[in-house]
């Protein structure tokens, strides 16, 4: 799908530009053929106004150049005609460089005169005729405008190129340009396939198991509840790591398609946190954990209350869970220029830094110890950065084999 989205970027790109130039280039093709028209006009004006002088000539209308030197003149051959009533020729003046026979301005003289209009081209010549009355005499006024067809053969040819050139560096422009604006749009996207593939695998396992134990179960209807309830105790065990699972990724699945704030009230956080240690206590000393905290009273938030409270369960849960064995877990909570710090440390193995940035990743596992068998799915940590973002605050870890491990959470105090 990005292959494709990306082709379809390029090519709005280079359609929309391409109009753009065939709008500009027709715009100075049609300049240069107005130019070029003009140019002619003014050379029949000056050939009417009697413009003479004595030149050789080198230019014979009628007859093709034989040396090409006629595109050198710097006028434009023309001629100038007076015809009587009878529509012959009076007097014939000619440009510098130009001749032209009695009987070839005769023969041009009749062509344009049987012509509908009193201004055009002669067919099948490179010639344009003019025709003036002035104080009741007659005129006729010859130019070559094959000038004009060049000019815009040139045009065109020019146009072209740089069209070409230009649409060359354009595509290769939009290529990079295609690939660092889907960048987001990719990575996005591959998180995403990674995500349902992942929620795919998770819901798996619960959902095999529960439907192993329902066979056995069905397979001695004869059994008493009493009887399979070691099966039905399996089936009811995955079903609430399957809700679990679930209701985790609806909340991320909410939380990226709401754009409001979350519920904002004022909530005593010394008082949340100090709450959400003491089911730990038993937790950890089962585990051979020591808990201890350092809460800073009278800290206060304007957010959630029950999301807040999902997020320092979940830095506990994984404190207490990745501790080892006789370690040691730290909560702060303090008051740091302004701002609500809260702290969650603990000893135990040290998370290796290159996973230290994808922590926060749904689904995410550091090492193999990260699993099912601990009671997480790797969405915890997705979870808490999701609450802190929604809050306003920033969410950062630190690990080291000799300090151990420690969550950071900032939160603005309103």
């Amino acid at each position: 799908m990005i292959q494709k989205l990306r082709r379809k970027f390029i090519l709005t790109n280079m359609a929309l530009v391409s109009l753009v130039l065939l709008a500009v280039f027709s715009v100075q093709t049609f300049s240069s053929f107005q130019r070029a028209r003009e140019q002619v006009y003014h050379a029949q004006l000056t050939a009417l106004n009697g413009i003479t002088r004595s030149s050789k000539p080198d230019f014979v209308f009628g007859k093709p150049p034989s040396d090409g030197r006629s595109q050198g003149f710097p006028s434009i051959p023309s001629f100038a005609v007076e015809i009587d009533d009878e529509h012959h020729i009076i007097a014939l003046q000619t440009v510098p460089g130009v001749s032209v026979t009695q009987e070839t301005a005769q023969s041009m003289v009749d062509q344009a005169l049987s012509q509908p209009s009193g201004h055009g081209n002669l067919p099948g010549q490179n010639l344009s005729y003019l025709f003036r009355l002035e104080n009741d005499r007659m005129f006729l006024v010859f130019a070559d405008n094959s000038s004009i067809g060049t000019a815009v053969r040139n045009q065109v040819v020019t146009s072209l190129l740089i069209c070409a050139a230009a649409l060359l560096a354009f595509y290769l422009i939009s290529r990079f340009l295609a690939k660092l604006s889907l960048r987001p749009v990719e990575q996005a996207w591959n998180q995403q396939r990674q995500f349902v593939a992942d929620a795919s695998h998770e819901l798996k396992t619960p959902v095999t198991v529960i439907l192993a134990n329902t066979g056995i179960v069905l397979s001695h209807p004869q059994d008493t509840v009493e009887q399979q309830s070691k099966w039905i105790t399996y089936i009811q065990d995955e079903a609430r790591q399957m809700k679990s699972l679930v209701d985790d990724l609806l909340f991320l699945a909410k939380s990226d398609v709401s754009r409001t704030a979350p519920i904002s009230n004022p909530v005593c956080f010394s008082d949340l946190v100090t709450g959400s240690i003491l089911p730990f206590e038993s937790v950890a000393f089962e585990n051979g954990v020591t808990l201890t905290e350092q809460i800073s009273p009278g800290l206060t938030l304007s957010g959630d209350e029950e999301q807040l409270r999902r997020l320092v369960v979940i830095l506990l849960d994984n404190a207490v869970k990745y501790a080892g064995e006789k370690g040691l877990v730290t909560v702060k909570l303090e008051e740091i220029q302004g701002k609500v710090c809260l702290s969650v440390h603990n000893t135990g193995p040290a998370i290796p830094e290159e996973h230290l940035p994808h922590l926060f990743e749904r689904f995410y596992r550091s090492d193999a110890s990260r699993n099912r068998d601990h009671g997480g799915y790797g969405l915890g940590l997705a979870i808490a950065k999701s609450i802190v973002d929604a809050h306003g605050g920033k969410i950062a870890v630190t690990s080291t084999p000799a300090d151990g491990t420690a969550f950071t959470v900032t939160f603005p105090k309103k």
